[in-house]
């Protein structure tokens, strides 16, 4: 099985038992800040959907414009969308659908389109292979689904 189908798969492996996982948290545990300038288990799935959406624009625009700069502010990401306040069941809803798309994408990718490259510096040049994104994207999934199901 090609790399990318294997990393497409763990990405549905991790969803489908984050949900599992995430019945067991109550809706106090979903929204409490454990200092006030730090993510709620609630604004860590935000970011993740946001994580999700910044590397789909990646892999889409990266197979047809090479070394395009696209940078992603997570902080004000989660903040303009105001996940806190935020009903949890749409959060998690939103979090699977953008998975299930970002799979979709990533599963479209031709091979020889994988070695295009992506600029993520702020203000300075960071180029990433489309592989690479798609590598990094589980890596950081499973950061932030063990920060939440900790």
């Amino acid at each position: 099985m090609h790399p990318v189908l294997v990393q497409k798969n763990e990405i549905i492996r991790l969803v489908n038992q984050a949900l599992i996982d995430f019945e067991n948290i109550d809706e106090t545990a979903w929204n409490d800040k454990p200092q006030p300038n730090k993510w709620s288990k609630k604004e860590l799935l935000g970011h993740l959907i946001d994580s999700a959406s910044n590397n789909i624009r990646r892999l889409i625009v990266g197979q047809y414009e090479q070394g395009v700069k696209i940078i992603y502010h997570q902080d004000e990401w989660v903040a303009y969308q105001n996940y806190h306040a935020a009903d949890l069941e749409e959060v998690k809803t939103l979090w699977k659908l953008s998975n299930n798309q970002i799979c979709r994408v990533i599963e479209n990718i031709p091979p020889e389109k994988l070695q295009n490259t992506c600029d993520t510096g702020k203000g300075k040049t960071a180029l990433h292979s489309l592989s690479y994104f798609i590598e990094d994207y589980v890596v950081h999934l499973k950061y932030h689904l063990n920060q939440i199901t900790a």
